[in-house]
């Protein structure tokens, strides 16, 4: 295709109807640090067309700063290059893939030269574009507040922020030839919904064509995540030793099909596809995007392939749609990061007779003895600590199982401003090993590190403040790509959500008072998935089959899990219907002790919260018990 302008071509939507044409692209990676078996089994995919590759969650930001403080020439996914591309450059290119990822981070020139260099040690030509502009650091002043985030407009002084641009400027060098494009902060979906724009031709205000794309990125951009990956039922997802990674069969009009390479592991059907469709959408009425607002009520996902096909080790194969879209905002979004203190977290495991109890008297003589070390040398208290006993369900609060255990992880983390007062910490715990209780091993592969803890915070600004460009190769023009126009917020969604700001009263919660149902576990009729977005919490449930859908609506409300979660969250919790595929998704607000790499929980990311409110117990219906009647997945 010419390097064209999308904005200026003929719409197709006339031709939609008839247009036939299908890209086939792969999901390669879901963070920085995934298996290095995606790119090989996916480039043997018959008719591969792209790759996409996710690397930049919000904490990978911090992670990424924290490399650039030490060395400028860094700040980007460096397993792209060395793990991605250079190992199969040559394979790449003969088989005409593709490239798309975020691995740019926060220096997409320094990714773009490294793989420059590797093209020209291996005699290979290629043309690599870079999306530049997220950097909005010196646009600080236009900075607007983030809803979620109030608290962002008193912070420290900056050490980076970038907008989360769209899919545009993808498209565009595309458009131009290039074989690799590599962007820095960008939405997770930008990657293949570029692709899609490019191939296809859309216009930007295609928003119903844009919207099923964007879901299509959206679930793969976890890579095998989306493919049987975190599943509830894991143990009917098989061979965890070559976990299958997605592919995504897109049409002209948007509609999609994601399935597996043949013959590898994990497991695609409505459930496991449903459950990343749940993962971290927030309100699926309006999941916002650069580039379109999408509504994923009303989504549909049907199974196309048996599941038991090949003899059990093809997941099967689901269609995808009802995504619909409407006008994006005038708005980017922005993750920054500052620097805020420094942490350490110690773990040492005790195991004999009563190790709980053994466990917590360590830590409270280590907390209380380095706090009298700490004011003796004239530094303050600790900003904040936390003590979980790993394998004792501490985690679970009031809802806790475990009342004994001979082996428990002892963790301890604490805060503090000056890193200098950690270091108390970090040398008296190995006393522990041979004067406090029996049975203690110290520490884990030596003492353990004091880290400076780099914070993000999210903000708005307006697009027209942002000027974004591409650019083939090192020393090829720039090329600045033309503003959306501007659309004002649209008005507000009919809202179909129940919010819970406090606990439920439970003398007058009708749970407790059903006396024809029987008790269960939400996991008995429902799957979850869950994951983060900052400090807010997002766990989705769906039903299982359809007669269940209105005893998960009627049990488990907001202020039930508003309860349930006490322990833990300290906002509201929001409940969101997603009819289409039979699920509720809930938002919990606060809930994560800061998120992301400012935490000191072992889960800072809410992995295992649908985990816990799976056993959360809810009363059945007799008639609708599970085995009671045929049910359909």
């Amino acid at each position: 295709m010419s390097p064209t302008s999308t904005l200026e071509r003929a719409s197709p939507q006339a031709a939609s109807s008839v247009d036939s044409r299908t890209v086939l692209i792969g999901g390669a990676s879901g963070f920085w640090g995934d298996s290095q078996i995606a790119v090989p089994q996916l480039l043997e995919q018959p008719g591969l067309q792209y790759l996409v590759f996710d690397y930049l969650a919000e904490t990978t930001m911090s992670i990424l700063q924290r490399a650039r403080l030490r060395s400028p020439e860094l700040g980007y996914a460096t397993d792209f290059v060395t793990a991605s591309v250079a190992p199969h450059l040559k394979a790449i290119r003969e088989r005409g893939v593709r490239l798309v990822s975020n691995a740019g981070g926060l220096n997409p020139a320094g990714c773009r030269d490294a793989i420059l260099n590797i093209a020209r040690e291996q005699g290979v030509e290629l043309k690599v574009a870079i999306v530049t502009g997220d950097d909005v650091l010196p646009q600080q002043a236009q900075f607007r507040p983030w809803p979620a985030d109030p608290a962002a407009a008193d912070l420290p002084k900056l050490m980076s922020a970038n907008a989360y641009l769209g899919a545009l400027p993808i498209a565009q060098a595309l458009d131009a030839g290039a074989d690799i494009v590599i962007t820095g902060r960008c939405v997770d979906s930008a990657s293949l919904l570029g692709i899609a724009i490019h191939e296809f031709g859309w216009q930007m205000t295609q928003y119903d064509a844009l919207a099923q794309a964007s879901l299509a990125g959206h679930l793969v951009e976890c890579g095998a995540q989306g493919a049987g990956g975190l599943f509830t039922d894991w143990e009917q997802v098989p061979d965890w030793v070559d976990m299958g990674y997605p592919l995504i069969q897109l049409q002209a009009d948007g509609v999609f099909e994601l399935f597996q390479p043949a013959g590898k592991g994990g497991l695609v059907n409505r459930a496991t596809v449903g459950e990343q469709l749940l993962y971290e959408i927030g309100d699926p009425r309006r999941y916002e995007l650069p580039d379109v607002i999408c509504d994923f009520t009303q989504v549909q996902i049907e199974d196309v392939v048996d599941r038991a096909e090949n003899h059990g080790r093809v997941g099967g194969r689901v269609r995808i749609s009802g995504a619909r879209g409407r006008a994006p905002s005038a708005q980017y979004k922005v993750t920054a990061t500052y620097a805020q203190g420094s942490h350490i977290a110690i773990m040492m495991a005790i195991r004999g007779q009563r190790a709980i109890a053994k466990a917590q008297r360590t830590a409270d003589a280590l907390l209380t003895r380095t706090r009298a070390q700490m004011l003796q040398a004239g530094f303050a208290d600790y900003g904040e600590t936390l003590v979980e006993l790993l394998g004792a369900e501490s985690m679970y609060g009031p809802h806790r199982r475990v009342t004994e255990s001979r082996e428990i992880v002892l963790r301890i983390a604490a805060r503090h401003d000056d890193k200098r007062a950690l270091a108390f910490l970090q040398k008296e715990a190995s006393s522990a090993g041979t004067s406090m209780g029996p049975g203690t091993r110290s520490h884990f592969g030596g003492r353990s590190d004091v880290q400076s803890v780099i914070r993000t915070a999210s903000f708005l600004i307006p697009k027209s403040a942002v000027t974004v460009h591409w650019q083939m190769n090192n020393g090829d023009a720039a090329h600045a790509v033309a503003q959306q126009p501007s659309v004002q917020a649209d008005a507000a969604h009919p809202s179909s959500a129940e919010t819970a700001a406090s606990a439920p009263n439970p003398a007058a919660d009708s749970h407790h008072q059903n006396h024809d149902r029987v008790r269960i576990s939400v996991g008995d009729i429902a799957h979850g998935r869950s994951g983060d977005k900052g400090d807010d919490a997002n766990i989705g449930l769906m039903a299982r089959a359809p007669q269940w859908l209105d005893v998960l609506r009627e049990q488990v409300t907001a202020p039930r899990v508003r309860e349930y979660f006490a322990h833990l969250i300290e906002g509201p919790v929001t409940r969101y219907d997603l009819p289409g595929i039979g699920a509720v998704n809930f938002v919990l607000e606060r809930a994560l002790g800061g998120g992301g790499s400012c935490s000191l929980r072992s889960d800072p990311l809410g992995k295992c919260y649908a985990q816990m409110l799976l056993d959360m117990e809810i009363d059945c219906p007799a008639a609708l018990l599970p085995g009671t009647q045929e049910t359909t997945a």
